[in-house]
């Protein structure tokens, strides 16, 4: 790692990133590279994630948005909705699919266009991007992706098109990630809607601490 370069740093062809304790204060750490499987591996793995395209930006936020998976809160009206069995659940049925749901939420500064869905999809391919996904009536109706390496899993975006279907697919993806013993579900950035399924912040510090033994378990989605 290069401590002395200025942030945030500009990267080039050649595959590295700064320490990502040097980010700037809202967690900009380097711009530019590229969205190779190889570059989003090793951004993860470094506690690093991408944020745009154009131009491409690197983030290490501090303080970090995780979910402890064995503490995962299931309110009552999640509950009722499982006990109902309203929706039928698969993994990587539909990784695609998922990420265009995603895309077409209702804002207008969503971050996942055409060359991410691209890059994911790559990385989906070789094995290192996952879905969970929610049908009803035979329809994709919420979903949620995100990126493993080792024991861990970074949750990147979720969607829903009927109530309570992302959070079931939330729900479906921390128990499948306790029975493989993955060890740290990240997810950026705590959000109203997972504040309420129990998410919690840590120091960047902290993440970088527990990620560096996350990565090394040999653990399969």
């Amino acid at each position: 790692m290069r401590n002395l370069d200025p942030i945030p740093a500009i990267l080039t062809p050649q595959l590295w990133f700064p320490d990502p304790r040097l980010a700037s204060k809202d967690g900009l750490l380097a711009v530019f590279g590229d969205l190779s499987v190889e570059r989003l591996l090793l951004a993860y793995r470094s506690g690093i994630f991408p944020w745009s395209v154009d131009p491409i930006t690197w983030w290490s936020p501090d303080p970090r948005g995780i979910i402890e998976m064995a503490r995962f809160h299931t309110p009552r009206s999640l509950a009722r909705t499982l006990r109902q069995n309203v929706f039928e659940v698969t993994r990587d049925n539909a990784f695609f699919q998922v990420m265009n749901g995603c895309a077409k939420r209702d804002r207008s500064d969503t971050w996942i266009g055409p060359e991410f869905i691209e890059a994911y999809v790559r990385l989906h391919e070789a094995g290192h991007a996952h879905s969970v996904e929610c049908w009803q009536n035979g329809e994709l109706v919420g979903g949620i992706y995100g990126v493993a390496v080792g024991g861990l899993f970074a949750g990147e975006s979720m969607f829903h098109s009927v109530s309570d279907a992302s959070k079931v697919a939330l729900h479906h993806l921390v128990h499948h990630l306790l029975q493989r013993e993955f060890v740290l579900c990240d997810i950026q950035m705590v959000t109203p809607i997972t504040r309420q399924l129990g998410a919690v912040e840590i120091s960047r510090a902290e993440y970088l601490h527990r990620l560096a033994g996350a990565v090394e378990l040999p653990r399969v989605f």
